[in-house]
């Protein structure tokens, strides 16, 4: 498989593990951070702004995996790919946004 069908599918994981924050604190109707708050990433955005942008994640990851290349959910190196790219940006944003929301200091809580 060419090189560019893992890349694809890298940021296909990515956008959907992105999608489950902003989806889920926009249907649960709390303000989460989002690309469009001020400042940028780290003020907070309306629920119905997380429920969109969740869903446009939702729908772009989708459109990764899907419709370029092969995916194969039976492939291993196809769902490894997927799950790398899920991972990383999951450990980065639990970064970012701990700081916001106590998560990296959980005991000053």
């Amino acid at each position: 498989m060419p090189w560019l069908h893992f890349v694809s599918w890298f940021f296909g994981g990515a956008l959907l593990a992105n999608a489950v924050p902003h989806a889920v604190s926009g249907l649960m109707g709390r303000a989460f951070q989002s690309p469009f708050a001020r400042p940028r990433g780290e003020g907070l955005s309306s629920s119905m702004t997380n429920v969109w942008w969740g869903f446009l994640n939702l729908a772009l990851g989708y459109g990764l995996l899907a419709h370029v290349g092969n995916f194969d959910t039976h492939d291993t190196a196809c769902m490894a790919t997927a799950f790398a790219g899920a991972l990383l940006l999951s450990l980065c944003t639990a970064r970012h946004f701990g700081r916001f929301n106590g998560g990296n200091a959980p005991e000053r809580m």
